[in-house]
């Protein structure tokens, strides 16, 4: 096993990789970015294309190996970086909510997200993977009520993912700025690695004008 944790993340500013390059702060990982410039179309390059076939980011490279899809990519770095204690390992009994979460993130909230973008109705509820929007709220809304983050007390990789997730779906109006969202957006909108990152990507963002 590699003990080089060096990471490489294929990024583009103001896109979903702004969670990815949070973490990395939050975990004060070793790391280096690739700057892709979507408006040069920078992600349908064949270099790139060769990494994440979708074009799209984030995607890390680590010792080799690609890893792709928010969801996969947040455990790996975690897990990579267990010692900074953003992961609750097997044996700790956070782990399973921690999972869920993550989770629940990819399987139920984003196409959801995206039915609601496109004003469309879910698929019926026996085939649709999130149920129902209100359902979907209601039980992550639940779950914030038990702040400050999502584990209670303890400050996880899922609070960034969701942190950032929450900050652009109400931002664009597409989940309701609750005072238990607001809450919950605002804590993690004042963390230092979030407040670093944002600045750094709007200096990106304005060099690609």
């Amino acid at each position: 096993m590699t003990t080089d944790r060096r990471i490489v993340l294929h990024h583009a500013p103001n896109t979903r990789s702004t969670g990815t390059l949070i973490l990395l702060e939050e975990l004060a990982a070793d790391y280096e970015l690739d700057v892709l410039d979507f408006k040069a179309g920078e992600h349908h390059s064949p270099e790139y294309l060769a990494i994440n076939p979708m074009g799209k980011v984030p995607a890390i490279v680590h010792a080799g190996t690609v890893v792709t899809e928010q969801v996969a990519i947040y455990l790996y770095l975690a897990d990579l970086y267990a010692d900074r204690g953003l992961a609750p390992q097997m044996g700790d009994a956070l782990r399973g909510a921690y999972l869920r979460w993550l989770v629940f993130y990819g399987t139920c909230f984003e196409p959801a997200i995206i039915d609601r973008s496109q004003q469309r109705a879910p698929a019926p509820a026996s085939t649709s993977p999130y149920g129902d929007f209100d359902t979907l709220l209601g039980a992550l809304t639940a779950r914030l009520e038990h702040g400050p983050n999502l584990l209670g007390e303890t400050f996880t990789a899922a609070d960034v993912l969701w942190g950032t997730a929450l900050g652009w779906t109400t931002q664009w109006g597409l989940v309701p700025k609750t005072p238990v969202i607001e809450r919950y957006v605002q804590a993690f909108d004042s963390r230092p690695a979030a407040i670093r990152v944002r600045a750094a990507d709007a200096e990106l963002a304005a060099r690609m004008v």
